[in-house]
Order: structure tokens, then sequence, then C-alpha cells
């Protein structure tokens, strides 16, 4: 130890009685910054670590989803950072096409205008505005999570190097004929007027109407049944499965549209499911993705009669009616025609939405831009099969390929102003020309760009090198790509995830952007419900960390995390993560105000107790199963190995079995006050990545030394005492069942009871001071009258509770609960000895008898043991 260290901790500041967290988050938090703890240098040669931040959208604030993802990411980055890793999380955000673009509107009809009259260029300004002034909370929020992200190198999907990254991937991808422009089916909104991606479709239950209705005459009579009745104006075919009986006759003939005077043909599709509804379905190639495919597959044209507002466009006594208006206005022309054969109200059927404004989707044929994905899905595909980039947990992986084999062409444009716009110029004579960013676009007379932009997730599918500087070949790029790790949501799987490989695997000759995919659940609440603000269970994670603190927060999230499963969290366990935080501070500030120290050499093993050697044993142990699950991605099990082995282990027995060393003074207590001072040393910076703050605080104060977000992470020294570890188990059994007796009889925890311990043969001998302080038991004198004989791990203690308890009465209340436990047993055997039973019960069922079994036998064995301790007569 150095003179200066030494220094440094002599001069430790005392810990005040109480953690206050409010007090100690922020300020620590800008000091980490300040020293440039979480900025990666391009030069070093340590070994890389880099994950990127999944990137928020610049309208959010931080949600519960974020501050799981956060915290998970978070404490991978601080460990590996201890671990000597030249570490790079990097940060950013999204412009957020359409929910940006919507915040704006918003604000500018509080002014009674649309974007409409600002003109394009002056409302795209207005929203770099907006952005400068309001976007970006979410950034102040990170920092109160205590995110270790290098702001130094934060990024923007629409700053001037992403922009340029994006108009390169597109031209490359447009000259290697992987980008093109037809009409296809779109999910349309009439409210934001653009095309939207599925991510940004949200599916509800809404009460509807399902109406059959009669096409044709007599024997030429089909009835097909739907939910959007409006939409019959563009029917061009009526389909049926070709193997159907009922429609043989029909298939190649053409029968009647009602309503308009149109006739249409009768068409044979695999498609169509003849056990479904009548077996006959409406074909709307214009209006419906499954009936545009039949519609390719027998050239039928497509006829669109809604137009981007959702209003009817056929001509006819329906034009100009919104789509909810005509559907109800068609459904009584039909029954006037006596056309409706069945009317089912209300229908309950899901029915996608909008996310951002919450207006009913319409699938709408569009002329869009389009990703050919079969080659990219294929890299994509192959580098996961290969073993290349593994999917953590293995069973995730079904999941992807069911995705990425099946990827149908990617819709790219946005009928949007805010946004990357397409980097695509018309000619006046029908020219087409892609322009890269190094050229000049076409000039003169009737040229012009094309007015889409981009869908969001197609820049932020460049992310993982883009934000490295690519396409220009930085030191960063070389550096930090790929990714070591991408720890995101299984809900993404498909629209970030899948869209990087494409792209990562496209731009960067074949490497992949990550070596693992580490997908984790969703938060839900305690009992597993979503959290959403309709159904009043949402949760602002601010709110809970000005409560509790932000350790107490990540360290609820970060104990429910199992990999690929949903965490449900609830706010007694965000106290519970209090408690513990303020555990680990109590226990901190009694060792340091009784001499733990980190100062010199460990003592040799044969200097040290059993209870010290003991604990050394058992904290290496820890070590190295923490390491083994952080490795395997398994948070919640370290975070509740680390748990008990500080609550249950370091709090609970060794400080307790230390206290009467500390008392009696010495050597032995100087002894027991470095080891000490070592286990707390490796238990806060095993627990650092967790929970960066209290532990930041409490190991400053016992080492002196800077920082622990740049100590070195713990190693195990190989130091195991299987001996020292029976005896303490031993010592524990005895101190357990003695407790459990007493609290049995009622006796409170400080009431004192005259023992006679019997240790000889045992290895408990020189642990009967501890036995006698911990269990308050005072020594036997003269008089004294055994009245409870434990026989315990080879020890004996007999006890002397004459006048502390009514035996009567409690041999009556014991004898009770033994012929409950009795009566629980023998139910249990009935059941489990009846085949019958077992041949028909769920193995569910079956297992929780045996549980119940065994916790009679349990208890049957303890009041078995209570009864005999008790006097007789």
């Amino acid at each position: 130890m150095t003179d200066n260290t030494q220094q440094q901790q002599n001069s430790a500041p005392e810990l005040p009685t109480q953690y206050a967290p409010a007090e100690v988050e922020g300020p620590l938090y800008e000091r980490w910054v300040e020293r440039g703890y979480f900025e990666a240098d391009a030069k070093s040669e340590k070994e890389p670590y880099t994950i990127v931040i999944p990137p928020p959208n610049v309208t959010g604030s931080l949600h519960l989803g974020h501050a799981f993802e956060h915290t998970l990411i978070d404490a991978l980055t601080r460990r590996k950072r201890m671990q000597g890793y030249e570490v790079l999380w990097q940060p950013g955000m999204d412009h957020a096409g359409i929910a940006t673009q919507n915040v704006v509107e918003r604000e500018l009809a509080k002014e009674g205008k649309s974007r409409h009259d600002l003109g394009r260029e002056a409302f795209v300004e207005r929203v770099w505005q907006w952005k400068g002034e309001s976007g970006g909370q979410i950034s102040g929020q990170m920092r109160r999570l205590g995110d270790g992200v290098d702001w130094s190198r934060e990024r923007f999907t629409m700053d001037e190097g992403l922009s340029k990254a994006v108009r390169t991937i597109f031209k490359k991808l447009y000259d290697d004929e992987l980008i093109y422009r037809a009409e296809r089916i779109v999910n349309w909104c009439p409210r934001c007027l653009t095309a939207i991606s599925d991510i940004e479709v949200e599916y509800q239950d809404d009460d509807g109407e399902l109406v059959s209705i009669r096409y044709g005459e007599g024997d030429a009579e089909i009835v097909v049944a739907t939910t959007r009745a409006e939409t019959m104006l563009g029917d061009t075919a009526v389909a049926v499965h070709p193997e159907d009986e009922r429609y043989r006759h029909l298939i190649g003939t053409e029968i009647e549209l009602p309503l308009t005077g149109r006739r249409i043909p009768v068409v044979a599709d695999e498609h169509v499911d003849p056990e479904f509804g009548t077996g006959a379905v409406k074909v709307t190639p214009a209006h419906d993705p499954n009936d545009f495919e039949i519609g390719r597959r027998h050239n039928l044209p497509s006829l669109t009669v809604l137009d981007d507002h959702g209003v009817i466009t056929a001509h006819g006594p329906f034009l100009g009616l919104d789509r909810f208006e005509a559907r109800s206005a068609i459904v009584g022309a039909l029954r006037a025609e006596g056309r409706i054969v069945a009317e089912k109200r209300p229908y309950v059927h899901a029915v996608g939405h909008c996310s951002r404004c919450k207006t009913t989707i319409e699938p709408r044929l569009s002329m869009q831009w389009w990703v050919k994905t079969a080659p990219l899905a294929k890299a994509a595909s192959d580098a996961v099969r290969d073993g290349e980039v593994k999917i953590h947990p293995k069973e995730m992986e079904s999941r992807y390929f069911g995705w990425v084999d099946n990827l149908h062409d990617w819709c790219i444009s946005r009928q949007l102003w805010w946004g990357h716009r397409i980097p695509v110029w018309y000619g006046p004579n029908g020219e087409m020309v892609c322009v890269g960013p190094d050229e000049e676009p076409p000039s003169g007379e009737g040229w012009r760009q094309e007015t889409d932009v981009l869908d969001t997730w197609f820049s932020s599918g460049l992310w993982p090198f883009s934000t490295l500087g690519w396409p220009e070949k930085t030191e960063s790029l070389a550096k930090f790509y790929p990714n070591s790790v991408l720890v995101t949501g299984y809900d993404i799987l498909f629209f970030w995830v899948v869209r990087m490989m494409m792209f990562g695997l496209y731009a960067m000759d074949g490497t992949p952007p990550f070596h693992t995919i580490a997908l984790h659940g969703m938060v839900r609440d305690q009992f597993g419900k979503k959290m959403s603000k309709s159904f009043g269970n949402a949760v602002n994670p601010l709110d809970w960390m000005d409560k509790y603190g932000s350790d107490a927060v990540r360290f609820t999230l970060a104990r429910g995390a199992n990999p690929g499963v949903d965490v449900p969290i609830g706010e007694d366990w965000v106290q519970g993560s209090r408690n513990f935080a303020n555990k680990i501070w109590n226990a901190t500030r009694f060792a340091l105000m009784n001499g733990a120290t980190v100062e010199g050499e460990l003592p040799p093993a044969e200097r040290l107790s059993a209870t010290d050697r003991w604990i050394l044993s058992r904290l290496n142990s820890v070590v190295a199963e923490v390491d083994a699950l952080y490795d395997d991605y398994q948070f919640a099990k370290l975070s509740d190995t680390l748990f008990h082995f500080a609550w249950d282990e370091v709090f609970d027995w060794y400080v307790e079995l230390s206290k009467t060393t500390f008392m009696a003074g010495g050597e032995p207590a100087k002894v027991s006050g470095r080891v000490l001072g070592e286990v707390l040393d490796v238990l806060l910076r095993l627990l650092h990545p967790v929970v960066p703050f209290v532990t930041e605080t409490l190991w400053t104060s016992l080492t002196g030394k800077e920082s622990v977000v740049v100590a070195e992470w713990p190693s195990d020294s190989g130091f195991r005492d299987a001996a020292a570890e029976r005896e303490i188990e031993e010592l524990q059994r005895v101190i357990t069942e003695v407790r459990r007796f007493r609290s049995d009889q009622g006796l409170q925890p400080g009431q004192r009871v005259p023992a006679r311990l019997d240790l000889a043969g045992t290895s408990l001998v020189a642990h009967e001071d501890a036995i006698r302080q911990l269990l308050r038991l005072q020594p036997a004198e003269e008089g004294f009258h055994a009245t409870a004989t434990l026989p315990v791990a080879g020890a004996t203690v007999s006890l002397d509770l004459s006048g502390a308890i009514d035996f009567a009465a409690e041999r009556k209340r014991l004898t009770k609960d033994l012929g409950l436990a009795e009566k629980e047993l023998a139910q249990a055997d009935a059941k489990l000895g009846n085949e019958k039973f077992l041949g028909k019960a769920p193995e569910k069922v079956v297992e929780g008898i045996r549980q119940r079994k065994a916790a009679a036998e349990a208890d049957i064995e303890r009041i078995t043991a209570q009864l005999a301790a008790l006097p007789q007569g």
C-alpha cells in the first residue's frame, strides 16, 4: 500500500448514521463523468468491449423498460471496465420520425397552424428547434439511473455523420438492385398520412360487427363475411378452395357484386380455409395484404376505393363518406336489398391502431420504396446458424429464425417531412437517379427530389457502425466494431436486431455487428400483467428513484432478469432492495467503527480462526459463481447470489460471530478486522456493477482509494477450506435450532435463559462464547434444572425454562399442531397411493401433493422433537 493510499484511508470521513441516496447519487455521477471514467480510447491497447445503447426516441422519457435494459447493460460494462477492458457503451438518440413530427404538429396546432402553413423547410427547421429546446430529456434521466455511457461520443440518427452513412448505404443497396419502388399493401395511418412499420401498429380488441353478405343469385350465390363492409366496393373476385365441392361448379364463372353493377370472377386459391366460415372470401387486392397476394396469383385488378384520409373514392352514393360512415351506409343499403344474411354485434376482434395517434390503421395499396430482403436475410440467418453470432438464451434462436427465414420485403418509405429524405431525383422525362453523399444531384427544369423519408428503423439499423464513423475508416471503427454483445428485448428481435444483422453483414464485408445477442423479457407488474397507462399500472421509475434511490430500482430490476423471460416488479420489491442498500450501509459502518481495514496483507491461514477461514472460503466461491453467471447473462441469479451471501452469510453470521472477537480486543480482533475489511472490499466490488452509488460511497470510505468504478474486479484466489465450512455449518445448525426452539416456546429474543452446553467431541468448543452471546444463554448456576434438552450437530444444549413457560399449555398446543400435521400427511399419502388419481391428475397437481407431504413430514419431525424436549408432568 502506498503512503498516499495510507493517508487517504486514515483521513476517510466517518459515514453518516443513515444512507441518503438523494444526497449522494447526483454528485457522485457528475464526479464520474468529470473524471472521464466512461470515456473510451480508440488508441488504447486494452482489449475492447463494446455495447451500443438501443437508441431511445428523442421524444421519449425514461420508462421501466429503459431502466431495466440500461441496468443490465451498465452492469456488464462496469464489470468489464473493472476487468481491464477498453469499454465503449455508445449512447445516442433516434430521431423517431413519426413520433417527433406528431409532437411538433401538436405544438403548431396550439398556434392554429399546420405544417403545410409553414412549408417543408420551415417545418423541418421548427423540428430541429424543438429538438434543441425540449428533445432528449431522457439523457438527464439516464444520468439519474447511473448509466456509464461515453457522453463524449453521443450520436443522433439525424446528425451529419449518420446522415452520410444513410445516404451511402442507400446508394449501395440501390446500385446492387436491393432497393426498388413498387405498389404494395402497407399499414396506412389516415391521420398521420403515412405508411408505418409493423412495430408502430398496436393491436387491441375493438367492438366491431361481422356481416355475412350474399353475392350473386340462385345457383350462382355465395355468402361471404366481413368486418369491413366498406371495402366490398373494391372487390375484384370471390375466392374458394379448389377442392371445396360446394363451389366447384362456380370456379371460373362470374357473379354479381352487390351495389356496384359489376360482375367479378370466382377463383380457386389454396389460401382459403374451407373450414372457416362459409369457405368463401371476398378479394379486395388494394385493401388487404392477403387479398393482394391472391390478386397477384390470379392477375386480378386492384381497385383503390379509399383515399389517404380513409374517405370513399368509388363513384356512387357513398362517394366522399368517411370509411366508418360508409360502413354503416353500405350495410344499410345491403340490408334494404335483402343481401344481409347474418349480422353479429358486437363482434370483438383485434384491430390495428397507429401507436402514435391511436387512429385505426387501414391496409392500403400504395407506391412505396422497398428493400429486397432475401439475400440480406439469408446472410443474417447463416451467421447465427454457423455459430458466428450466438443468441442467448439459445431457445430464442427459433424465434429469430422464424422471423428472418420468412422475411418479406421491407417498406422503407414514409410520407413524412421529418427524417432522412430519400436520395432519389426524378427527371422531367421519367428519369430516376439515386445520388450518393459525395455526388451532385441532377439540376435543371423538371428535376425534383423524392418527397418521402426513410423509415426510422433504416437509420437505426446502421447504429453499430455508423456511430463509429462509417463509411470512413476511423480508428473507432477499427477498434470497437463489431460489438461484443447486444442486450435488447425479444420484442424487437425482428424490428431492430434483424435489420442491424442484415445491414452490418452487408456494409462491413460480412462481419456481423455483434458476437452475442442477449435477449431479455418485458417488465410487467407484480401480477405479471403488461404495464400500461390504460390499465392504471404504469410506473414512472423516476418516482421510485426519488423515493428509494436508484440503486434500489436497479437491484430490483436485475434480480428479476432471467434471460428471455418477462420481469414482474412491484413497489414492495423496490422497498426490499432499499432495505438491502441500508443493510450494506449499516454493516459497513459497523465494520469501520470496529476496526475493519484493508491495510496490510491478509494473515496466513494458520493465524485465522475457523470463522475467518469459513468466510474467506465462501467469499472465493461466490466470486467464481458470480463470474460464471455474468458470462452466462444470468443477472437474476448473480444478484440473488450476492444478496444472500451479503445478507445471510456476511451480515447475519460473520459480523455477528465477530462481535465477541471485537469485544474481547487484542490480536484476534485485529485479525478479524482485516478479514472483515477484505470481505467488504471484495463484496462491494462484486455488488458495484448493479448498485453503483452506495458501493462507491462505502468502498472509498473503506479503502481510501479513488473510486470503485476503476477498481480491479475481484478474482478467485483459489482459497477453499472445506473443514472450516463444515465447522461453521454445524455452528449455524446449533444456533438456528435453539433459536427456533426459543421462538416456538414464545421466549422473547432478548430474554436470557440459563443453559448448559456439552460441546465435547465436536468442533464447536472454541465457539462457546459466540453461542452463548448469540442465543442469550447465561451460565448454569446452582439450582439449574434442565427442562429441555436439544441434541444438535453432536452437541447438547440443555435449557432451564422454569418459570418462563406454561408447560401444560405448550404441550396442549403442540399436540394439537401434531394432530393437524398427521392428518395432512394421511391425506397426501392417500392421494399419492391412489393409482386412478395419479393416472388422471396433471403432473403439477401431483407435484403439489408431494410437496405437501414433505412439509407435513417435516412438521411432524419438528413438533415431535419439541414435545420430547418439554419436561414431563
